[in-house]
């Protein structure tokens, strides 16, 4: 099955900031908790030369996520065609994708009472109605984001850097990154100076998160519990053999003790 996949083009991004509007229209999140938020340079240069850059920045979509390994609950899945979905009557709100995620893209509601995470999943409700592209795609009146086949977006995204390679630095940002991504970024400028996280890891750590979550949890899980029915046992065993033994006499006693001495 293919797999979607998105390539947004710094050199194009205008910061209209129409995407932020989409996303919250179609996701129906208000604009504080829009799906989508931009990264940039800020004003650079000395005047009359001046740049300033943009882009829109939300989940990467990344081929074996470092967030679905983490969370113990399966709130987070990678469907078939890479998207990775979300599901917010599964979460419990434990962050672990947040701490998981080297992009920095899962957020946590923290102005609700019962806070729950928010992310990009790539509109896969348009999508499975049979819509082109997501919203934020659809919408953005440059072309600066682009959706369709990853394979193809990947290729896209070479081939403007190498017909004008004085206008983009020769890396496409997702590519590599944690194992790779669906989600393709070029940019005029290194990818730091837009305030992109500085992840240089080029394998997921998806593998160790699983042996953590799916291997490790249970053990300590059934570890606590164990020891806790040892104590239960122990102390049953004790009220048994001595009924009128508790642990307010205990204190009782050492109290008397202290008194004396």
């Amino acid at each position: 099955m293919a797999k979607y996949g998105f390539l947004i083009d710094a050199s194009r991004c205008i910061d209209c900031r129409a995407c932020l509007v989409a996303c919250s229209v179609e996701n129906n999140v208000p604009m504080t908790h829009t799906r989508i938020w931009m990264k940039e340079t800020g004003v650079t240069g000395e005047f009359p030369d001046l740049e300033r850059y943009t882009a829109p920045y939300h989940c990467m979509h990344c081929v074996d996520p470092s967030c679905v390994s983490a969370c113990t609950v399966g709130a987070l899945q990678v469907n078939k065609d890479g998207i990775v979905t979300y599901d917010n009557d599964r979460c419990i709100g434990c962050r672990y994708c947040m701490y998981a995620c080297p992009f920095e893209v899962p957020h946590f509601e923290w102005d609700k009472q019962l806070a729950l995470i928010n992310k990009c999943d790539l509109c896969v409700n348009r999508l499975e109605e049979g819509q082109a592209e997501p919203a934020c795609a659809a919408t953005c009146p440059t072309d600066a984001i682009q959706f369709g086949k990853r394979e193809d977006m990947l290729a896209l995204a070479h081939e403007r850097i190498k017909n004008e390679p004085n206008r983009y630095i020769d890396h496409v940002f997702g590519e590599h990154e944690n194992g790779g991504t669906s989600t393709f970024y070029i940019s005029p400028v290194p990818f730091e100076k837009l305030g992109f996280p500085t992840t240089h890891r080029e394998e997921s750590p998806a593998e160790f998160n699983r042996m953590t979550t799916e291997e490790g949890t249970p053990i300590i899980a059934g570890s606590v519990l164990t020891g806790m029915t040892g104590i239960y046992l122990a102390l049953e065993h004790l009220q048994k053999k001595n009924p009128v033994h508790t642990i307010e006499k205990d204190l009782e006693t050492v109290d008397s003790k202290k008194e004396k001495e």
